[in-house]
């Protein structure tokens, strides 16, 4: 008997020591399914949500861990809503990944106040404001959007080619909005363009005619709305129509979608605009994939496909679903050397890493992280036509 207890005691902390790999792994999809862009949240969730299946259904995943994804709505614009759900799902559901949140003041709020105290890895696929490259994370936070910083000399370089030397420019009133306005202003400025007003908007408003009066008084060949296109952004837009203040207008990430142009509809041919994307293999590939799903490759569906995918590669690299195991491998498997992995071969990357290989994970959206762990960065540049949002060029 004594023997025996000894061999339990044994085995017992054997146990505490080496903790078990789990047999099912949690991933939480935390985006702005309600709020000011949840037109385009759906698509970002499907991209997110077929790499979880492809990993699961592999089989692959450290000796056979299934992999379920698990959704918070973080509405976007309410850091309080953004804060309970992250917490849901790490202390309810038991999440050891997040691929989110999807606005960048939802993603400040949940990171701060729910990933970082619970040592919980957060990858945002959409959040793009430049605080985010410098914010307190102990190695938890990521993003496979490219930062606005980049965006803002896109957009420049967008309004130089065409001869554009004088706009007026609105930004919705948040984290996103104020730093995308400033990297958009000083970038254009530093190109030798003008900024005629730089103002706010808020969302939620009935009647936007107010602010646009004020943007048509300062002048501008065009009007740049750094908005979202479920909200404020929309609401400047047609006011600004109706009124006749402005026909034309420069689209920021946070307005291109399919709802705006069905919303506004012939009006708005002739705006453009610009949004991350690439037209690299993976991307080709990736859209094959999601249509065969059932969805499609709508904006930032690439980079949710990339972020999870990210997660799940660093788990199996480090040979744990643990947050502080897994976390110090994803700029690993996101950068060289190592074998090119595309969207489909992730079974193929789980099997060169848990024979002790090395994967570049190139994914949909041509994944190269950098210093800050983000995105280095590529864009997609479009103009409306007939209706349509069409591809100028990638960036």
């Amino acid at each position: 008997m004594k023997t025996s207890m000894m061999a339990l005691i044994g085995a017992a902390a054997l146990a505490a020591a080496t903790p078990a790999l789990a047999d099912d792994a949690k991933i939480g999809v935390l985006l702005g399914f309600t709020g000011p862009l949840e037109s385009l949240a759906p698509d970002i969730a499907s991209g997110a949500e077929l790499a979880i299946s492809e990993v699961s259904e592999s089989g692959k995943l450290l000796d056979g861990t299934t992999v379920t994804a698990v959704r918070g709505d973080s509405t976007c614009i309410d850091a309080g809503a953004a804060t309970a759900a992250a917490e849901r799902l790490i202390t309810s559901d038991g999440v050891a990944g997040i691929v989110g949140a999807m606005c960048s003041g939802a993603t400040t709020a949940a990171l701060q106040n729910a990933a970082l105290p619970n040592g919980v890895v957060m990858i945002s696929p959409s959040a793009t404001s430049p605080a985010l490259s410098t914010v307190e994370d102990n190695g938890l936070f990521f993003r496979t959007a490219p930062s606005d910083a980049r965006q803002g000399e896109i957009i420049a370089d967008m309004l130089t080619e065409r001869g554009i030397k004088e706009v007026a420019l609105t930004y919705t009133n948040n984290d996103y909005g104020k730093g995308l306005a400033d990297a958009i202003a000083g970038a254009v400025e530093k190109a030798g363009g003008t900024i005629t007003i730089n103002a706010p908007h808020e969302d939620g408003k009935g009647d936007y005619s107010a602010e646009v009066a004020a943007l048509a008084a300062a002048g501008g060949e065009m009007l740049v709305v750094a908005g979202y296109l479920d909200q404020g952004g929309k609401g400047i837009i047609q006011a600004s129509l109706d009124s006749g203040a402005f026909d034309t207008f420069l689209l920021p990430d946070g307005m291109v979608g399919e709802a705006l142009v069905d919303a506004i509809g012939p009006d708005l041919d002739g705006s453009f605009g610009v949004m991350p994307g690439t037209d690299s293999n993976g991307a080709e590939i990736f859209a094959k994939l999601i249509e065969a799903a059932g969805s499609k490759p709508g904006v930032y569906a690439p980079e949710a496909y990339d972020a999870a995918a990210l997660i799940m590669l660093a788990m199996q690299a480090a040979g744990s679903t643990d947050p502080a195991e897994y976390k110090t491998k994803i700029m690993d498997v996101a950068n060289a050397p190592g074998e090119e992995i595309m969207p489909g071969d992730l079974a193929k990357a789980l099997e060169i890493l848990a024979g002790g290989g090395d994967v570049d994970y190139v994914g949909a959206s041509s994944v190269e992280l950098i210093g800050p762990g983000e995105s280095a960065g590529n864009f997609r540049e479009i103009e409306i036509k007939d209706g349509k949002i069409e591809t100028v060029q990638y960036r």
